[in-house]
C-alpha cells in the first residue's frame, strides 16, 4: 500500500500518527509537509520513501501538485491521509481530483460545516439543536425570536469548542458577533442553548459498516470550561465500553454516520443526554479525538489506538479486544491574571491520594507560559479497574493541584 500522509507540522500528535502508518507492513508512506526535508525528524527521515514540501497544507491545488509527483514517483496512491479537523476538506477535494480512495469533498464538507451538518442530520429525522447561520445582526434577532435567549454562538467551521460564546441577552449577543466578525462574507452558526449532561461516543466504521464505539464523559461540559478559564476539568472513560445511556444512543450514532456518509474511518460525536431522557446530537468530526481520546481508549483496551487507526486507514479492518479498565484523563487550568506559572500547589497532596492509579502525566512547570487553549498547562492520566475508583483519583488530582498564574 501506498500511503501519502499529510503533516504540515510535527506536532506529538502528529509524529504519532505519522509513526503509526510508518510501522504498518507491507506499507510505504510518503510525506507531504510544510517543513523542508531536513527539518524531518530523524526518525521519520530514513523511513519515508519520498518528500513534497508545500507552503500551505490547506491548498487543494497544492495537495494535487504533491499527490501528482507521488503518483509519478510510485505508480499509484493507494491512501491520502491526514488527522487535523481544518484539513478533511481540502484532502477530499484532493483525493477527488486524484482518483484517490477515501473519503471525499462532499462528505468532508458535511462533517465540517456545522449548518450543513444540522441540515442534514434534521432532514434524517435526527434529534439535533435548532440552528440558523447568522450574516448579520438582523439574523440574530430572527433566531432569538424564534428560540429565545440563552444561544450558543460559534464559527460555523469551528473545532474543540474554540471561540463558542453564549448569549444571554441582546448585549452578549452584540457581543459575540462583534467578536466573530460576523457579516454575509463570514458567517456565524447560532444554535438554542441544551442543557445536559455532554459525553462523547467514538465510533470505528469500516465500508459504511459501524464495528466499534465508545462513550466518554465530559466533567463538566465544553462550554462551561470555556466559560470559565480558572476551571479544572475531566474526561472520564468508564469501565463499560457502552454504559446503558450511551446503549439507548448507539442507533442515534449510527444513523447519524449513515446520513453524514462516513464509510471507513473513526468518528468522534458530542452529544447531549437530557434529564427527560432525550438525546441531542450536538457535533461529529470524522477523524481522530482530541483532549487525550485516542491514549485513553488504547489504555482502556491495552492497545496502541493510533496504530489501530493507522491500520483502519490503510488496509479498512478493525478489530478490538475487550475493555480492561476504567480511565480518565484530568487537565490543570491556571488561576489568576497572569501569563506564567507562579507556583504549582497540592502535588504531593494529589500523590498520596491517587498516585497508585496515575499512568502518564504532564505537570505544569513554573515558569511555563499560560497556555492559549482550554486544554490548560497540564494534565494527568489515571487507570484502574473500575469506574468509581478513576473518578475518585481524577476528583483527587482535580482538587488538590492548583496551578498559580503571576
Amino acid at each position: 500500500m501506498n500511503v501519502v500522509f499529510v503533516a504540515p507540522y510535527f506536532t506529538g500528535n502528529t509524529l504519532r500518527a505519522l509513526l503509526s502508518f510508518l510501522n504498518l507492513p507491507e506499507t510505504q508512506v510518503a510525506l507531504i509537509s510544510h517543513d523542508p526535508l531536513e527539518r524531518v525528524p530523524d526518525s521519520v527521515r530514513g523511513r519515508i520513501v519520498g518528500h513534497y514540501q508545500v507552503r500551505d497544507s490547506l491548498d487543494p491545488d497544492q495537495l494535487v501538485e504533491a499527490g501528482r509527483y507521488f503518483q509519478r514517483k510510485l505508480g499509484r496512491i493507494d491512501r491520502l491521509i491526514g488527522f487535523l479537523e481544518q484539513m478533511q476538506v481540502p484532502l477530499g477535494a484532493a483525493r477527488d481530483r486524484l482518483g484517490v480512495e477515501g473519503m471525499t469533498e462532499a462528505v468532508a464538507l458535511n462533517f465540517r460545516e456545522k449548518n450543513r451538518m444540522k441540515e442534514v442530520l434534521r432532514a434524517a429525522g435526527l434529534p439535533v439543536a435548532r440552528q440558523a447561520l447568522l450574516k448579520s445582526a438582523e439574523d440574530a434577532r430572527r433566531f432569538i425570536a424564534q428560540v429565545g435567549y440563552p444561544i450558543v454562538v460559534k464559527p460555523p467551521a469551528g473545532m474543540g469548542s474554540k471561540a463558542t460564546m453564549r448569549a444571554l441577552d441582546d448585549g452578549s449577543l452584540m457581543d459575540a458577533l462583534e467578536a466573530l466578525h460576523v457579516s454575509p462574507s463570514n458567517p456565524a452558526q447560532a444554535e438554542e442553548f441544551i442543557r445536559g449532561d455532554e459525553h462523547t461516543f467514538e465510533t470505528v466504521s469500516v465500508k459504511g459498516v459501524p464495528v466499534w464505539s465508545s462513550s466518554s464523559y465530559y466533567l463538566p461540559g465544553p462550554l462551561e470550561v470555556l466559560e470559565n478559564p480558572w476551571m479544572q476539568y475531566c474526561v472520564l472513560l468508564p469501565r463499560e465500553t457502552l454504559p446503558p445511556h450511551a446503549q439507548a444512543f448507539q442507533a442515534t450514532n449510527h444513523a447519524a454516520l449513515k446520513a453524514l456518509g462516513i464509510y471507513t474511518g473513526l468518528s468522534h460525536m458530542e452529544w447531549f443526554h437530557l434529564a427527560s431522557g432525550r438525546a441531542v446530537v450536538s457535533e461529529v468530526g470524522a477523524r481522530p479525538p482530541g483532549v487525550h481520546l485516542m491514549p485513553l481508549m488504547g489504555l482502556a483496551h491495552g492497545v496502541d489506538m493510533w496504530a489501530k487507526w493507522a491500520e483502519l486507514m490503510t488496509f479498512e479492518r478493525f478489530e478490538m479486544p475487550e475493555r480492561v479498565a476504567s480511565v480518565g484523563v484530568c487537565f490543570f487550568r491556571g488561576q489568576g491574571r497572569g501569563q506564567t506559572v507562579r507556583a504549582v500547589h497540592g502535588v504531593d497532596a494529589a500523590q498520596a491520594q491517587a498516585g497508585a492509579y496515575v499512568v502518564d502525566h504532564q505537570l505544569p512547570r513554573v515558569g511555563q507560559l499560560k497556555s492559549d487553549g482550554y486544554e490548560g498547562e497540564g494534565w494527568a492520566i489515571v487507570r484502574s479497574p473500575d469506574t468509581q475508583t478513576t473518578l475518585g483519583a481524577l476528583r483527587a488530582l482535580v482538587t488538590n493541584v492548583q496551578v498559580e498564574l503571576g
